[in-house]
């Protein structure tokens, strides 16, 4: 098994994920897809540093691509873990990733901006992102809001009317 959990979360790798997450979805390492994160040592070292007992990986798209046959043949359960549904898209629809048996997509944090929905609490989202999401659940995966394991939001269908889906 090489991904064992997938998440969208705006925090990409915080406390919450790796403690709480990891008691449903046991992991030994965690890849987080952001050109931004992965292009500055600042961030990526903080990011890194919020793991201290995990392999942790802050990696560009390009770099997820290149890598991807290597995480699928890995024996390490990994999170796969994106800031933002547009690039969870790329990886799971356009790029075709399929992580072994993970058919959910858990959708975590996405902060309140300007031009965004609300849907739950903490968890907003733009038209683009909706379109990101739509793509997911067509793809097969069942995409649930939930910021913590025991308090769900409710999965996409129940929002997806919202954006005109």
């Amino acid at each position: 098994m090489a991904v064992s959990f997938v998440r969208i979360d705006d925090r990409m790798i915080h406390g919450q994920t790796v403690t709480r997450w990891a008691l449903e979805y046991p992991c030994d390492g965690i890849i987080a897809v952001n050109d931004a994160a992965a292009s500055n040592p600042v961030l990526k070292s903080a990011y890194k540093s919020a793991a201290p007992d995990k392999k942790t990986f802050v990696w560009t798209m390009d770099h997820f691509k290149e890598k991807a046959q290597t995480v699928r043949d890995s024996k390490t359960r990994y999170f796969l873990i994106t800031k933002n549904p547009v690039d969870m898209a790329e990886i799971l629809v356009n790029f075709g990733f399929v992580p072994d048996d993970v058919k959910t997509v858990i959708v975590g944090p996405c902060n309140d901006r300007p031009g965004t929905t609300k849907i739950g609490n903490n968890q907003s989202i733009t038209q683009e992102e909706a379109e990101a999401l739509e793509a997911i659940s067509k793809k097969g995966y069942t995409v649930d809001f939930r910021l913590i394991p025991d308090k769900e939001t409710g999965t996409w269908d129940k929002f997806r009317g919202q954006f005109g889906f």
